[in-house]
């Protein structure tokens, strides 16, 4: 007789027909299809996203090269000496490579702002240095002057096969309207230069200039004009300029619209708004390869970004809006598309001072956006944490090149606004992004945004033999 052992426990599943113990079999192999399937998917749009990569980069053996990690250091001044007296009165805490940034008085202040004598010429330069970009020393026209076009964009015009960079004509005295003012230079308008290489540049002119004597008009030379975008409207035939327009306090806080039949201008100057009814500071626009136009600006005193499409003539906003990056404190928006996916870099809110950029990415246009982190890669920590001690403002896309950019930031000097100066650098798309995301159970699905420091750099070839 088998003795039977009443601490033996039974080997099948003592479960009916619609007990707990099924349901929970069938939702949790519901969730383990869905990994299977979200897996899947992750390693099939990184598959297709590295393969955009390897096709467009396999014939270009200098932008392999320009992916290679230059780094660079930057040494601190000695301390200055202080007075005994001055010491104990006030203790002085540690200086950063940012207060000499900032210190127009600095002993290290001809690396962040090189003088004339290393002045990137196109007319003169030649052998090595010709179609060289150098981040940070002063670019000159083809008249020889410093090019002014801060906090602006470039529009590739089909029509003339010509490049148009808009910007901040900021050639006049830096001064602050009041003791807590911020630094500023009267308006001067916006000034416009051509090229055929994206290296040598021709003043075109102010194309939409200052009002000298009206002045309850927007454009008075009292008030504020930054970050002037041009797109093209191809049903209209027009180029329509967006700009941030503000009173000397910012509490203005409007977009302005202009428009023009030529690229190079004269812009006519239509009206300003707050857009959404909303207040708006820094902004850029994006025309998405469906002819779509959107505004993104930052709002709700820089805490959020808001992102909207214009109507069929770009002269407005639609009353479709979304919200993004809420809470985050975000501005100096530089939207990008590649492929399928969008792409945005933005700066933190610190005021002249430079600070980290963020790379963000979303499927589409009006979101959700997810934050992939900090794209700057190369030079050293500060470099890094500082965006190269500049500030985003557009990312150009280079034709026949997939996945590749140059990101445009201005190095400001608060001290000298005419005398800030341009970062150029190179911007890949491609490789898995190196940050968790709040979705997709933490794997991002977005290829990573890397833009790498190089203290000299050059296309892969002549834009103006191509184009």
């Amino acid at each position: 007789m088998r003795m039977r052992n009443k601490y033996r426990k039974p080997t099948t599943l003592r479960c009916n027909a619609g007990s707990r113990c099924s349901l929970a079999v069938v939702v949790w192999s519901l969730v383990g299809c869905l990994i299977v399937l979200h897996l899947y998917t992750l390693v099939h749009h990184t598959d297709v996203q590295n393969k955009e990569m390897h096709m467009g980069m396999s014939h270009h053996p200098l932008l392999r090269e320009l992916e290679e990690v230059e780094e660079e250091d930057i040494h601190m001044p000695p301390p200055r000496k202080r007075s005994p007296r001055a010491v104990k009165r006030k203790p002085k805490r540690p200086t950063t490579l940012i207060d000499e940034f900032l210190d127009e008085s600095s002993q290290i202040r001809h690396i962040f702002f090189p003088d004339m004598k290393s002045a990137i010429d196109p007319v003169k330069d030649a052998g090595n240095n010709s179609f060289c970009y150098f981040p940070g020393r002063i670019w000159l026209d083809t008249d020889g002057n410093p090019i002014q076009a801060h906090g602006g964009g470039i529009l590739y015009d089909e029509r003339t096969r010509t490049y148009y960079w808009y910007g901040e004509y900021k050639d006049g005295p830096t001064y602050h309207a009041h003791k807590k003012g911020a630094a500023r230079v009267d308006i001067i308008g916006v000034g416009c230069y051509s090229s055929k290489d994206l290296w040598t540049w021709k003043y075109e002119g102010i194309v939409l200039a200052a009002e000298e004597k009206n002045e309850t008009h927007d454009l008075h030379k009292s008030n504020v004009l930054e970050r002037p975008k041009v797109i093209y409207n191809d049903k209209t035939g027009k180029y329509v300029m967006w700009m941030h327009i503000d009173d000397v306090n910012y509490t203005k806080a409007s977009v302005g619209v202009a428009v023009s039949d030529y690229p190079a201008g004269p812009f006519d100057y239509l009206y300003s708004k707050r857009p959404h009814g909303f207040d708006s500071r820094d902004m850029t626009i994006f025309k998405d390869d469906d002819g779509v136009a959107y505004l993104v600006y930052s709002s709700e005193d820089n805490s959020e970004l808001h992102i909207g499409p214009l109507n069929e003539d770009y002269l407005d906003v639609t009353s479709i809006v979304s919200r993004i990056l809420v809470g985050q404190h975000r501005e100096a928006p530089a939207l990008f598309k590649h492929g399928r996916t969008y792409y945005m870099i933005t700066s933190g809110c610190t005021g002249w001072a430079p600070n980290e950029a963020l790379a963000h990415a979303a499927e589409s246009v009006m979101g959700p956006w997810e934050t992939m982190g900090n794209p700057c890669i190369g030079g050293n920590k500060i470099l890094r944490q500082t965006t190269f001690f500049a500030q985003s403002t557009y990312v150009l896309p280079l034709p026949d090149l997939p996945g590749s950019f140059i990101f445009m930031a201005d190095r400001w000097n608060p001290a000298d606004l005419r005398d800030s100066r341009y970062v150029w650098l190179p911007l890949i798309v491609g490789g898995a992004a190196d940050q968790p995301l709040e979705y997709n159970f933490g794997f991002p699905l977005w290829s990573r945004v890397s833009i790498y420091w190089h203290k000299r750099w050059r296309l892969p070839y002549r834009w103006s033999e191509k184009y």
